[in-house]
Protein backbone atom coordinates (compact mmCIF):
# COMPACT_ATOMS: atom_id res chain seq x y z
CA UNK A 1 0.00 0.00 0.00
CA UNK A 2 2.79 2.55 1.01
CA UNK A 3 4.38 1.69 -2.30
CA UNK A 4 1.40 2.99 -4.06
CA UNK A 5 1.19 5.89 -2.45
CA UNK A 6 4.89 6.33 -3.16
CA UNK A 7 4.05 6.04 -6.84
CA UNK A 8 1.48 7.83 -7.25
CA UNK A 9 2.88 10.92 -5.32
CA UNK A 10 5.75 10.42 -8.13
CA UNK A 11 3.39 10.41 -10.82
CA UNK A 12 1.95 13.54 -9.71
CA UNK A 13 5.09 15.42 -9.08
CA UNK A 14 6.16 14.66 -12.38
CA UNK A 15 3.21 15.76 -14.09
CA UNK A 16 3.47 18.74 -12.45
CA UNK A 17 7.16 19.55 -12.97
CA UNK A 18 6.17 19.00 -16.49
CA UNK A 19 3.15 21.72 -16.54
CA UNK A 20 5.52 23.98 -15.47
CA UNK A 21 8.06 23.26 -17.88
CA UNK A 22 5.31 23.65 -20.84
CA UNK A 23 3.86 27.05 -19.14
CA UNK A 24 7.69 28.27 -18.85
CA UNK A 25 8.32 27.52 -22.62
CA UNK A 26 5.22 29.41 -23.86
CA UNK A 27 6.16 32.07 -21.79
CA UNK A 28 9.91 32.12 -23.10
CA UNK A 29 8.87 31.57 -27.11
CA UNK A 30 6.17 34.47 -26.44
CA UNK A 31 9.11 36.54 -25.13
CA UNK A 32 11.18 35.83 -27.84
CA UNK A 33 8.96 36.02 -30.95
CA UNK A 34 7.82 39.88 -29.89
CA UNK A 35 8.68 43.47 -30.90
CA UNK A 36 11.00 45.45 -28.39
CA UNK A 37 8.43 47.60 -27.78
CA UNK A 38 6.04 45.02 -27.17
CA UNK A 39 3.90 45.44 -29.59
CA UNK A 40 3.29 42.25 -31.77
CA UNK A 41 3.26 42.63 -35.64
CA UNK A 42 0.69 39.26 -36.35
CA UNK A 43 -2.23 39.03 -34.73
CA UNK A 44 -5.02 36.14 -35.27
CA UNK A 45 -7.97 37.63 -34.91
CA UNK A 46 -9.97 34.83 -36.16
CA UNK A 47 -9.73 31.19 -37.11
CA UNK A 48 -12.32 28.48 -38.63
CA UNK A 49 -11.96 25.09 -38.55
CA UNK A 50 -13.09 23.76 -41.92
CA UNK A 51 -12.22 19.42 -41.49
CA UNK A 52 -9.90 17.71 -40.32
CA UNK A 53 -6.52 19.46 -41.10
CA UNK A 54 -7.93 22.49 -43.10
CA UNK A 55 -8.80 26.16 -41.40
CA UNK A 56 -9.22 29.48 -42.79
CA UNK A 57 -7.78 31.98 -40.47
CA UNK A 58 -8.25 35.94 -40.24
CA UNK A 59 -5.11 37.85 -39.48
CA UNK A 60 -3.92 41.26 -38.65
CA UNK A 61 -0.66 42.38 -40.47
CA UNK A 62 0.91 46.12 -41.70
CA UNK A 63 -2.87 47.48 -40.90
CA UNK A 64 -4.01 44.83 -42.90
CA UNK A 65 -6.59 42.15 -42.71
CA UNK A 66 -5.56 38.76 -44.38
CA UNK A 67 -7.29 35.72 -45.38
CA UNK A 68 -5.28 32.84 -45.37
CA UNK A 69 -6.21 29.03 -46.15
CA UNK A 70 -4.24 26.24 -44.38
CA UNK A 71 -4.28 22.30 -44.92
CA UNK A 72 -1.61 20.01 -43.75
CA UNK A 73 0.85 21.34 -46.44
CA UNK A 74 -0.22 24.80 -48.00
CA UNK A 75 -1.19 28.05 -46.76
CA UNK A 76 -2.42 30.41 -49.53
CA UNK A 77 -3.88 34.05 -48.78
CA UNK A 78 -7.33 34.26 -50.02
CA UNK A 79 -8.16 37.70 -49.52
CA UNK A 80 -6.57 40.72 -48.42
CA UNK A 81 -8.60 44.38 -46.91
CA UNK A 82 -7.67 47.52 -45.45
CA UNK A 83 -7.92 47.74 -41.63
CA UNK A 84 -10.29 50.72 -41.88
CA UNK A 85 -12.89 47.84 -43.59
CA UNK A 86 -14.30 47.30 -40.59
CA UNK A 87 -17.05 44.15 -40.02
CA UNK A 88 -20.02 45.42 -41.52
CA UNK A 89 -18.13 47.51 -44.20
CA UNK A 90 -17.77 45.66 -47.02
CA UNK A 91 -17.15 47.82 -49.94
CA UNK A 92 -13.36 47.13 -50.28
CA UNK A 93 -14.49 43.22 -50.58
CA UNK A 94 -14.87 40.53 -53.48
CA UNK A 95 -18.29 39.62 -54.19
CA UNK A 96 -19.61 36.72 -55.87
CA UNK A 97 -20.03 38.06 -59.21
CA UNK A 98 -16.16 38.86 -59.61
CA UNK A 99 -15.33 35.02 -58.92
CA UNK A 100 -17.62 33.37 -62.08
CA UNK A 101 -16.51 36.29 -64.24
Amino acid sequence: MWDLLKMLASLVLVFGLLGLLLWALKRLQQRLHSDPTGQRQLRVLETLHLGARQKIALLEVDNQRVLVGITGQHMQALGQWPLSAGPHNTTNLPNESDEHA
